[in-house]
């Protein structure tokens, strides 16, 4: 009983703290996430409505912990399309109504909080959160599927390209990957320790301007102070650029058109297709998942023709096998 009055006041805490990112909210909203009003949060009741911008917000963490019937740990790219998704989803399955759990932290991060029993510590509170499926990169999921910690195969469904993401109005006129490594610009980029994105990034820099601009964006001026290293790149980079820290970054191009749409002072800059890279997305069903049927469903559902044209909206593309 004590166990569940904490568990109960713990939730009102998360669920209020953690409201984020659904319905797009405009740009009264500030420049702190949360930034969609509260609507990627899968539970009716919410309790106490306790969320701070810029103190207490949890923008990654959405619904209820502990009665949840389905747990998904989704590389944070699409943390923006997840509330529609979820609708969805629970249109044709509903008995799993206000029963989906999310996190959209790094796919890296997302990872050791896998190897730790899905517990996390966020400030002052820790909770535990054991996943039923595992989203990122398609090389990540296979490299985990290989030690035995996913159920493979693996399972792609979107593909995504990079753009760079500026302050409305491009105040430094940035126009291409090479402007990054200009002595006065400051660049807000995805940390290559557990972003999986910024191996593509690091690729297209080279394919733009060798191994000497990556080196220079991702260790010289890091080393100076130039390019801030993200730990959640995609609330951090609009964030840093709204806050006018940062010039320039490069994210997913789907990152960019949410912010735009959200109504953000936020543009970006297309990255020619010879120079861009382009990012698999994919999913595979963890070993030992407490909820291995709804875990089924919900891999179904995101590569089925509903959730790819929700996906669609903000650029990313269904994944074609090379032929």
């Amino acid at each position: 009983m004590m166990r569940r009055c904490l568990a109960s006041v713990l939730l009102a805490m998360l669920l209020a703290a953690g409201a984020s990112l659904g319905a797009v909210a405009g740009p009264a909203s500030g420049p702190y996430p949360p930034w969609q009003g509260g609507a990627n949060n899968d539970v009716a009741a919410r309790g106490l409505e306790f969320t701070v911008p810029e103190v207490d917000d949890l923008p990654d963490f959405h619904g209820d912990p502990f009665t949840a019937k389905l747990v998904l740990y989704v590389g944070g790219n699409y943390y923006f399309a997840m509330a529609p998704l979820v609708a969805e989803f629970e249109r044709e399955r509903p008995e799993l109504k206000g029963g989906v759990y999310w996190e959209t932290i790094p796919p890296g991060l997302l990872a050791k909080q896998l190897a730790a029993d899905g517990v996390i510590t966020v400030g002052n509170m820790t909770w535990q959160a054991r996943p039923d499926v595992y989203f990122a990169g398609l090389v990540k999921v296979r490299s985990m599927v290989d030690q035995g910690l996913l159920v493979g195969p693996a399972a792609p469904y979107v593909t995504n390209t990079l753009t760079i993401m500026v302050p409305k109005g491009n105040p430094a006129h940035i126009s291409g990957l090479a402007d990054l490594a200009k002595p006065g610009v400051r660049v807000v980029m995805p940390n290559p320790e557990f972003e999986g994105v910024a191996r593509q990034i690091k690729a297209a820099l080279v394919k733009a301007g060798g191994e000497a601009l990556a080196n220079r964006v991702y260790d010289a001026k890091v080393a100076d102070g130039t390019t801030i290293l993200t730990q959640i790149h995609h609330r951090q980079t609009p964030l840093f650029l709204m806050l006018g820290r940062a010039d320039a970054g490069v994210t997913w191009r789907s990152e960019a058109i949410f912010q735009e749409e959200a109504g953000h002072p936020i543009s970006h800059v297309d990255i020619p297709a010879a120079l861009n890279s382009t990012g698999v997305y994919a999913g595979a069903i963890v070993k030992g998942a407490p909820h291995p049927a709804a875990a089924r469903a919900w891999l179904a559902f995101i590569r089925s023709p509903r959730a790819l044209a929700i996906l669609e909206r903000y650029g990313f593309e269904a994944y074609k096998p090379a032929k």
